[in-house]
């Protein structure tokens, strides 16, 4: 009996395959967390990108008297503009935190509420990890860890360069 690998290439089975590429582009949300992270989404704001959207939370930041009181000024994108957080959260197909190391996180559980409430996957990037000690990892990690479907340590920007792009941003 052959493989199922060997099968799947029969030609008999090959009429099932699908040849086309993804018609639909993904559109994924980026976001800055932090005014740290906000440095970095910008730089990467720079490259080229098929389905991204670039933004920021860090205004939303705790040490931000002037935090903003509704779900239609918690984000802004890289101009200053405020965005709906619902809004952009309905549109998208993943949405990407960004936040470092030693920073305040607090958007995050909001952004992950309205990501769940739609379904929408979460993945947290974490930056700033090498200049940092154990215990500000770890509680970064604690702080983020309930509000992503996927956390990583990006040791640095080229890392989250690789890995948007194996998100398909």
């Amino acid at each position: 009996m052959p493989s199922e690998s060997a099968r799947a290439t029969t030609a008999t089975e090959s009429r099932y395959r699908i040849d086309t590429p993804n018609s639909r582009q993904r559109s994924i949300k980026i976001i800055a967390l932090d005014p740290v992270s906000e440095e970095t989404v910008a730089r990467l704001a720079r490259e080229s990108w098929s389905g991204a959207s670039f933004l920021t939370a860090s205004h939303f930041s705790g040490t931000n008297t002037a935090a903003p009181t509704s779900m239609q000024t918690w984000l802004s994108d890289l101009a200053g503009r405020a965005k709906d957080l619902v809004a952009e959260v309905a549109t998208a197909d993943s949405v990407v935190m960004i936040g470092a190391v030693g920073q305040d996180t607090e958007a995050a559980a909001m952004i992950a509420e309205a990501s769940n409430l739609r379904g929408v996957m979460t993945t947290v990037l974490l930056l700033g990890s090498a200049n940092q000690d154990d215990d500000k990892l770890n509680r970064a990690l604690a702080g983020l860890r309930p509000h992503a479907s996927m956390l990583v340590i990006a040791s640095d920007e080229s890392y989250l360069i690789d890995m948007l792009m194996a998100l398909r941003a």
